[in-house]
Formats: C-alpha cells, sequence, structure tokens
C-alpha cells in the first residue's frame, strides 16, 4: 500500500476511533490458554503439520509451533486451531 495511503487510514482510524486492524487490514491474533488460536486477516496457509502452522500475512509469516495441532475451521481470512500451542512468531517481510 502506498505510504499516504497507509498514513491517511491511521488518521482515519485515530479519528473515528476504529480498530486500526480493521482499517489497516493488521492480523488480529486471540489465543486462549495456549489451547485455542484464531488468526484473522491471512493470506493462506503455507504450511501444515501436527507440530507447526505456517500463515501468509499482508506484511510477512506467522508460525504457530506445538503439538498435536488441528485446523477446526479455515475460512477467506480467518483460520482457527487447537491443540497445545507453545509459540508464535511473527516475521515481518
Amino acid at each position: 500500500m502506498p505510504r499516504v495511503g497507509r498514513k491517511l487510514r491511521r488518521w482515519t482510524a485515530r479519528i473515528l476511533d476504529l480498530p486500526q486492524d480493521v482499517v489497516l487490514d493488521l492480523p488480529r491474533i486471540t489465543m486462549i490458554a495456549g489451547l485455542q488460536l484464531t488468526v484473522e486477516n491471512h493470506r493462506g496457509v503455507l504450511h501444515f503439520s501436527p507440530q507447526s502452522l505456517r500463515l501468509a500475512m499482508e506484511r510477512g509469516e506467522l508460525e504457530v509451533t506445538g503439538n498435536d495441532l488441528v485446523i477446526r475451521t479455515i475460512g477467506g481470512e480467518e483460520v482457527f486451531v487447537e491443540g497445545q500451542i507453545t509459540g508464535v512468531l511473527l516475521r515481518p517481510k
């Protein structure tokens, strides 16, 4: 996204008191007790195994590590994972 467009979106979000993840298309990551993880605004699954999940993001990759990982729900922009989650790492481009 061009730099001016990003600044305008940030300004709009601040003035209208809107969540930045919605306006700027940023990832929203919600984890419950290391057992459930929901990721919104992803761009697709790059890799999945019972020990690892890698998701493409607008500005990089998100890696989830753990044991017995299972994708319970996957949609165009949201994925819901269960298992023993031991790590979450966001790698910028």
